[in-house]
């Protein structure tokens, strides 16, 4: 039947956390903090893969002024952990690390189809297409 109500559409469409999943929504401006502890920068965007819904980066910003000339570093999503104590991701490299990492600008559209491989080879994570 069409118009058959189901589960999913009578949930409030409000909650965006379980123990386990959170919207994307959410992630986005969450804090990164260090292997140091310090705090690095906010999670800006996540890169979807199109056909398999996987999270192909997690593209962490920081540096710039009133939101403008700010640097991007696409992270592979294996690389960040959730603490909870931070309300925040960690990842085990320094600033100093991810600044010697592959990065983007912000008016560079063809970014992810010619470097992808280099952010998997330099964070050391099998690339989520393989």
């Amino acid at each position: 039947m069409l118009h058959e109500t189901t589960d999913a559409a009578r949930r409030d469409p409000n909650v965006k956390d379980t123990p386990s999943l959170i919207a994307s929504d959410r992630v986005e401006g969450t804090r990164v903090y260090g292997a140091d502890g310090k705090h690095i920068g906010s999670i800006e965007r996540l890169i979807l893969e199109k056909r398999g819904g996987r999270v192909a980066y997690a593209v962490l910003s920081f540096g710039g002024f009133l939101g403008m000339g700010h640097d991007h570093y696409p992270l592979p999503w294996e690389k960040l952990s959730y603490d909870q104590q931070l309300d925040g991701y960690r990842i085990d490299l320094t600033r100093d690390q991810i600044e010697g990492a592959p990065s983007y600008a912000d008016d560079d559209d063809t970014w992810y189809a010619d470097n992808g491989r280099r952010v998997y080879d330099y964070y050391g994570i099998p690339p989520y297409w393989m």
